[in-house]
């Protein structure tokens, strides 16, 4: 009899995106660019502050869809990507932020990201991170979440895409299901899951 499957062991974690189980290296920084549909799609999803601080940039994908939508953005990385951002750790800065803090974070840093963004925005202000629908799960997410309830996830009903390196032209299409998770500080009742695209 013929088999079908000719993955490995560790198969079933690549395709469900577990990065400590990924066949493929990662890039150095976790630097993966998010699709700037995915920006586009959040402006039409939630009431934004006029300014916004892109705190991961990369190379602007994000800060640019929201630079043509009108949107005073600071554009900060850790690293210098050629793409006229401030070099900036965000995780070591106290720099306090009246805005809101849209980003697609480093995922291995993701908590920390979402903590200190919060830390950093006054109350009513928003936090919107682009991650996984799997950042749903684990015991010290959990924790972060009862303590900081996200008002909205927004669950993508098609894939968008995010690439290694900033490189589309590159990258396959991606077999992971990503949401824009929002946190406006203050909030603290039920998180409401809703979908799009």
């Amino acid at each position: 009899m013929n088999k079908d499957w000719t993955g490995n062991r560790l198969s079933p974690f690549a395709t469900l995106g577990a990065s400590s189980h990924s066949q493929i290296s990662r890039e150095q920084h976790d630097y993966y660019a998010t699709e700037p549909l995915a920006a586009e799609w959040l402006i039409k999803l939630e009431t934004l502050s006029p300014s916004i601080w892109e705190c991961a940039a990369g190379e602007k994908h994000i800060s640019n869809v929201f630079e043509n939508a009108g949107y005073n953005v600071w554009s900060t990385d850790l690293i210098d990507r050629g793409a006229g951002c401030e070099v900036l750790d965000f995780l070591q800065t106290t720099k306090t932020w009246d805005g809101d803090i849209i980003t697609n974070p480093p995922y291995k840093h993701a908590q920390k990201f979402v903590e200190h963004a919060l830390s950093l925005i006054p109350d009513g202000r928003k936090v919107c991170m682009f991650l996984k629908v799997l950042f749903l799960e684990s015991q010290s997410r959990k924790e972060l979440f009862e303590k900081y309830p996200p008002k909205t996830v927004w669950v993508s009903s098609k894939r968008l895409h995010c690439a290694k390196n900033g490189d589309f032209t590159f990258s396959e299409k991606s077999a992971m299901a990503y949401a824009w998770f929002v946190w406006e500080k203050g909030f603290c009742a039920d998180t409401t899951v809703k979908w799009f695209n």
